[in-house]
């Protein structure tokens, strides 16, 4: 019986195992998201900074993928079917402290959602944007509340 109990126990640590690397990467998109770098472009207003997105954050692009994060309000209102989701809090967030762009994303909602200063999670399809200064680099269209 011992011997059995060892051979399922291996058995059950290996398939264990081998579905941990999906896991990690559906429930860390920020991470991936991370890895991006910048060039400097001139334009008529002065220099941008284009997104040059790894080969990694490539692949992800066009396929449904889960964030977690807090909702920002922006243009002093609460769009409920149009969100910046941050994976920082407010008070660390893009826009009000220290973290940097990869850390928000646009979120186009199928349905409205409340808002909320708790940490929410979204699923949707992911667009890239490097060419749109009005637009943030991440985009989740046709997305819905998780919890």
């Amino acid at each position: 019986m011992n011997k059995t109990y060892g051979l399922l126990i291996g058995a059950f640590t290996i398939f264990m195992i081998a579905l941990s690397p999906a896991k990690a990467q559906d429930t860390n998109v920020w991470r991936s998201l991370a890895e991006v770098s910048y060039k400097i472009s001139e334009d008529e207003f002065g220099e941008l900074y284009v997104p040059v997105f790894s080969d990694k954050i490539q692949k992800l692009e066009g396929t449904v993928v889960e964030a977690d994060g807090y909702i920002i309000p922006f243009e002093g209102m609460f769009k409920p079917e149009h969100i910046i989701l941050s994976s920082l809090p407010l008070a660390e967030c893009f826009f009000c402290g220290s973290g940097g762009p990869e850390t928000v994303m646009e979120v186009m909602l199928r349905d409205p959602i409340k808002y909320t200063s708790k940490r929410v999670r979204v699923r949707g399809k992911l667009t890239l944007n490097a060419k749109d200064p009005e637009k943030l680099m991440y985009i989740l269209q046709d997305a819905e509340l998780v919890q």
